[in-house]
């Protein structure tokens, strides 16, 4: 499936438990397989994350609904083709642009998933981005995964309000833009000082665009790459 890009005119998404086939009936293999990841990353934690089991996009509007289920599901189910009921990854990341125009990239460090991959700050959400009246706070997760993983602070980066979903495969991106106080080397540097020493982060590095052809599509998933060459095709 090719990615696909839509400006949204709203993005509303509620917390809703719901039953996973695949979880339950290939739970011996789920966990034969992160038995081995772990054994090659040992640092990996099975926790809790969202997924969504229902979604519509009509007329620019994306209502979903996500279910909690394990780390150690999820990632079966992601590198095993996603088998079974149709699910979404749904998550929410700042694309951060810098002030003379070129998208910065963080590049994922060795004892995650996704070891040397390149994407924009975001994660995957969790039961800390559920409201208190059932909601999911995607826009809270993008700002908490944003902060965190790149150790800018609020007043060096502009979140714009606007929504952009990018869907590809299992994959379904919503993205804001991220606009930074500075211009790409000097933000790269801040953000890699900063970075500098901490074992947990989950950043090895940050890798900067400024045209189509920096991108590295061994590295950068579609969905980034297609935003990318999106704004840039827009510009």
């Amino acid at each position: 499936m090719a990615a696909s890009i839509t400006r949204l005119k709203r993005l509303a998404a509620r917390f809703e438990p719901a039953p996973w086939d695949f979880a339950t009936e290939r739970r011996a293999e789920i966990d034969a397989h992160w038995d081995r990841l772990t054994a090659e990353k040992p640092r990996l934690f099975n926790g809790t994350v969202l997924m969504q089991h229902c979604w519509s996009l009509r007329d620019g509007i994306y209502e979903t609904a996500y279910a909690p289920v394990d780390y150690a599901s999820f990632v079966a189910w992601i590198q095993l083709g996603q088998p079974g009921t149709p699910r979404r990854n749904g998550f929410a990341m700042g694309a951060l642009e810098s002030a003379d125009g070129a998208f910065l990239l963080g590049v994922m460090a060795g004892h995650t998933v996704n070891v040397g991959k390149t994407y924009f700050p975001g994660g995957t959400p969790d039961l800390h981005d559920v409201t208190p009246d059932g909601r999911v706070d995607l826009a809270g997760s993008l700002t908490r995964e944003l902060f965190e993983e790149t150790g800018l602070r609020p007043d060096e980066v502009t979140i714009r309000e606007e929504w952009v979903l990018v869907t590809e495969t299992y994959r379904a991106a919503f993205l804001k833009p991220a606009l930074l106080a500075y211009d790409a080397e000097t933000a790269r540097r801040i953000m890699l000082e900063r970075l500098a020493g901490d074992t947990d982060e989950e950043l090895a590095g940050v890798v900067i665009v400024r045209r189509p052809s920096d991108i590295d599509d061994a590295t950068t998933p579609a969905f980034a790459a297609a935003y990318i060459r999106w704004v840039f095709g827009n510009r």
